[in-house]
């Protein structure tokens, strides 16, 4: 029986980018593929199936075994900091995290973040010497400094529109962020030749090639 890679995607932005990507570098998927609902797609003429999920849960389903790959934001492996391998920049979905908040706030002392990055948000505070009081949000980041639960928020930053349009503005760039091709270690043995050959695949692609 062929062997199969399962491949862990978030939802949204990210996958839509990673399956042009996919087919870019010749995996035969079918042209409605990023258009369904279902959580869990099986892709036979590709030897892929592919598990659908939250972006921050993609390496928790790489790490246990649940799948092979997985496609996620640097972001959210800085966060995790799975037991996973990290293979490929892929290059997609470009963004960075920032420190924002309200015009004022920036001549005052920063005492509490709000963030849904609490490890990233507390490493980058004590590197720069600060001690900050985070206070982890799940969404909605924006609204911590419009209602006084926080001085300045971190957050990824696209356009930069969302801050705008509440009234705030960016004070750091922390780093920018990418999507990277993350592997389950366990898999990188048992099926190396298929990840391997998804790596190099992709890899012509991002170059600025085409893969056959």
């Amino acid at each position: 029986m062929k062997k199969q890679l399962t491949v862990a995607m978030p939802k949204g932005r990210i996958f839509v980018e990673a399956v042009e990507l996919l087919k870019k570098a010749g995996y035969n998927l079918p042209p409605e593929f990023d258009e369904s609902r279902k959580l869990i797609l099986n892709i036979e003429q590709a030897g892929m199936r592919f598990i659908l999920a939250k972006p921050v849960d993609v390496p928790t389903y790489v790490e246990h075994g649940a799948a092979d790959v997985g496609i996620a934001g640097k972001d959210v492996l800085l966060e995790e900091n799975r037991d996973i391998y990290e293979v490929l920049d892929l290059k997609i979905s470009e963004c960075y995290l920032a420190v924002a908040g309200l015009p004022d706030a920036k001549k005052r002392v920063a005492r509490k973040v709000a963030t849904k990055y609490p490890r990233i948000a507390s490493n980058y505070f004590r590197e720069q010497g600060e001690q900050v009081e985070i206070v982890k949000l799940n969404g909605s980041i924006e609204l911590a400094p419009l209602i006084g639960l926080a001085d300045r928020i971190v957050d990824i930053v696209s356009t930069g529109r969302t801050l705008k349009e509440n009234g705030l503005v960016e004070f750091e760039k922390m780093m920018p962020i990418t999507s990277r091709l993350i592997v389950n270690p366990a898999s990188y043995r048992l099926k190396d030749q298929l990840i391997d050959e998804m790596v190099n695949k992709l890899s012509v692609v991002i170059e600025g090639g085409q893969s056959e």
